[in-house]
């Protein structure tokens, strides 16, 4: 069937631009975008911002406003500071201006816009999809209205401050505290760092206006319903009306239709209907009229639930079979827009980009994205988990509250969320929390969500501070992959893992980057992904595991842990590779040999000191008969993965063995090791490999062409360093050969 690709006439948009670029242009940030070139003031994400709910006339208020920035309790200034491209934050480079707004500040936003005269009679609506946070909306003098939340589309009708005859001055006075408040921001921060990105402050989506009916549809609530053959539709209507219509379209034909009354439950059959599904993402248009107002929507058939398979396993049913779920963690951050996309192509992008490397999922992380942004994973066929946005109103330890009003705020951008992505089939899955950032009343928060949207799986908490309830329990393991343990109930996913660092030379935020564990080249990221995948499909059959998410799409500022650049312009890792393995396509694995055995195998004896060495300590010739003698492994009890025979308390250990190879030749000899954190093994003198952070399970790593050239018949000498900061502790290294 023919999905609606906002097929609108544009013939307002050409309206929309009242200022021209004459003193705009993108600021330089440290990376762009190739996207960065189509955007201009005429071309500021020209789209229609609402795929599910299209009327063919609108004004496209994109473009250049003036701006200006005050003490946050200031009125509305008499003069801006300059212009502005909306809806680019004013963090970014896009917006032409690139600066911070601070917590004791307040962003104003200023423009006259001409209302068509085709639109008299009519009602005039005012729309953001979305401004972060608080919003403050003036037409001509005349204060309509606040609204409190960041990511959620809202509107005002602004039919009574229009004057007749003239330009309408639209003023929009914003104030965000970003983590100075306990509002929900995701991973925006004040000070940048680690896991943690640029603020974005102001109007980040489309701001548009539209003509309807003195009586117009307000939303329209979808729900298909596979087991009853049919689809659920409820419109709310502003105004008194004696019917609404929906009616079902196949290509251009009409194919089921129903009526009902406002606010009440339209049921349309949906015999022999196609479900949507990853590899079959039919859509189905839908029309909805009210009076003198007519809507077009779409929507697609598909079932999300839980349920046992024949050993008693609980698994992700979609259409009633087990998928095993295969994603990304998605962050949606941008060099250039920060928060928004550059453009409508670069959002389609990330979608397919997920769909070449073989994924049928992605975890949306602690974000909402602009409506096409869903659209597109709708149509191209990618099922998302939605993260709510965190904030800081609890205390993840006691599960309580630590602000009554960041409590009010959250819950009310929560169900703004589920309320405002509810028509799209490819989000199966609310995460209520990550990782205990501001968790509270969590039990109660996931019977709420799960009563308020009962067709879709609810998370309680994605890694760490699990409450026991929900529909699943999640686990992050990093670099892993791990799974949680069965349960009778929940069915078993793992929400994060990987984090494969790689930075690539004029293509990251700063030179400094970092990876959960850092890969040498993109043939060793490869190979290193390849071989977590394998672990992710043993643990689906041998430990029940449901879902993996692998951490994640592209880099962000800091983080290297991509698959693809922040700037989207290279991947990383080999694509028909990943692709095969993410669809559980594995080449047969190698044969391999002990050469060294580890902790894992056998009680194995090494010299170790913990006070600092000379400096050739790892030179062949180097005399360690002074120091102690200990059987690997060398840490602390408790430490993930770890098999503790001799205990090592400090921040560092050297240690040291002899062993002996025979006269056969090896064929591709690689380091076996457990480390955490910082290690570095020599090999007859020879730095063969360094490796950085922790690792919670003995893991292959890449030995270097001076490591594996040093090997030899007779005696040789590995010597190893490792660093510890915080937590457990651990090293041991062993070699094998593969043939």
């Amino acid at each position: 069937m023919r999905s609606i690709c906002i097929s609108v006439s544009l013939l307002m948009v050409a309206l929309s631009v009242s200022l021209y670029a004459v003193d705009w242009q993108p600021q330089a940030a440290p990376l762009m975008t190739r996207w960065a070139k189509d955007v201009s003031p005429e071309k500021a994400l020209p789209e229609y911002p609402r795929p599910q709910m299209v009327r063919k006339d609108w004004l496209n208020l994109n473009g250049l406003w003036e701006y200006a920035i005050t003490d946050k309790t200031a009125d509305a200034p008499k003069d801006y500071a300059g212009r502005i491209l909306v809806p680019f934050p004013i963090e970014s480079a896009l917006s032409g201006v690139m600066k911070r707004v601070s917590e004791k500040e307040r962003l104003w936003y200023h423009r006259n816009v001409e209302i068509p005269q085709a639109w008299a009679g009519k009602r005039v609506l005012l729309h953001f999809g979305a401004v972060d946070w608080e919003t403050t909306v003036f037409v001509n003098g005349k204060e309509l209205g606040k609204h409190r939340g960041g990511y959620d589309g809202f509107s005002f009708d602004i039919t009574d401050a229009i004057k007749p005859g003239a330009p309408q001055e639209i003023v929009v006075g914003v104030f965000d505290p970003t983590d100075a408040g306990p509002q929900p921001r995701g991973k925006q921060v004040r000070r940048p760092g680690g896991i943690f990105y640029t603020p974005v402050t102001g109007i980040w989506q489309t701001v548009w206006l539209e003509p309807v009916a003195q009586v117009y549809i307000d939303k329209i609530k979808i729900t298909p319903d596979v087991d009853g053959k049919c689809v659920r539709i409820v419109a709310a209507v502003n105004g008194k009306v004696e019917k609404v219509s929906a009616a079902v379209m196949g290509g251009r034909n009409l194919q089921w239709d129903g009526t009902g009354k406002s606010g009440e439950e339209i049921v349309i059959p949906m015999n022999e209907a196609m479900l949507w599904s990853p590899e079959n993402p039919i859509l189905y248009d839908l029309i909805v009229d009210c009076g003198d107002d007519h809507v077009q929507c779409y929507f697609g058939m598909r079932k999300i639930a839980m349920a046992k398979d024949e050993r008693g396993v609980n698994r992700l049913m979609l259409n009633g079979k087990f998928v095993f779920q295969v994603g990304t963690l998605d962050q949606g951050f941008w060099p250039d827009g920060i928060y928004t996309a550059p453009t409508d192509e670069a959002l389609r992008f990330d979608i397919e980009a997920h769909k070449k490397l073989g994924y049928n999922m992605l975890r949306k992380h602690v974000k909402v994205e602009p409506e096409r942004w869903y659209y597109w994973c709708d149509k191209l066929g990618l099922l998302v988990w939605q993260d709510m946005p965190s904030g800081s109103a609890g205390n993840d330890k006691t599960d309580t509250r630590k602000s009554e009003d960041g409590a009010q705020i959250f819950e009310q951008e929560l169900k703004a969320l589920i309320e405002g992505r509810y028509n799209h089939p490819s989000i199966i899955m609310w995460v209520v929390f990550n990782e205990g950032w501001g968790q509270y009343d969590t039990p109660r928060l996931t019977k709420w969500t799960k009563d308020a949207d009962p067709s879709r799986l609810v998370n309680n908490a994605s890694g760490w501070t699990d409450r026991k309830c929900g529909d699943v329990i999640d686990m992050h393991n990093y670099p892993g992959p791990g799974a949680p343990k069965l349960e009778a109930d929940r069915a078993s996913v793992l929400g994060e893992f990987g984090g494969l660092g790689l930075g690539v030379d004029g293509h990251t935020w700063t030179q400094k980057t970092w990876g959960y564990q850092g890969m040498a080249s993109s043939q060793a990221l490869t190979k290193r992904f390849v071989g977590l995948m394998r672990k992710v499909y043993e643990l689906k059959d041998s430990a029940g595991l449901n879902a993996s998410i692998y951490t994640q799409i592209t880099d962000v500022e800091t983080e290297c842990n991509g698959l693809y650049t922040y700037d989207r312009a290279l991947l990383k890792l080999d694509e028909a590779q990943a692709a095969a393995a993410n669809k559980g396509e594995f080449p047969p694995p190698p044969e391999t040999r002990v050469v060294l055995p580890t902790a894992q195998n056998e009680a194995v004896t090494w010299r170790y000191t913990i006070d600092k060495p000379a400096d050739d300590w790892f030179s062949a010739a180097f005399d360690a008969s002074a120091w102690k003698e200990g059987v690997a492994g060398f840490g602390t009890n408790g430490t993930p993965g770890a098999v503790v025979r001799t205990e090592w308390k400090t921040a560092d250990i050297w240690a040291r063995r002899e062993f002996m190879l025979d006269e056969s030749k090896l064929k591709d000899p690689q380091l076996m090791m457990h480390h955490d954190e910082d290690a570095e093994v020599y090999i007859n003198g020879k730095l063969a490999a360094k490796v950085k952070g922790f690792i919670s399970e003995y893991e292959p790593v890449e030995m270097n062409a001076d490591g594996k050239a040093a090997l030899k018949p007779g005696k040789n000498i590995i010597a190893v360093h490792c660093h510890q900061t915080t937590g457990g502790q651990y090293i041991d290294v062993g070699i094998f050969d593969i043939k």
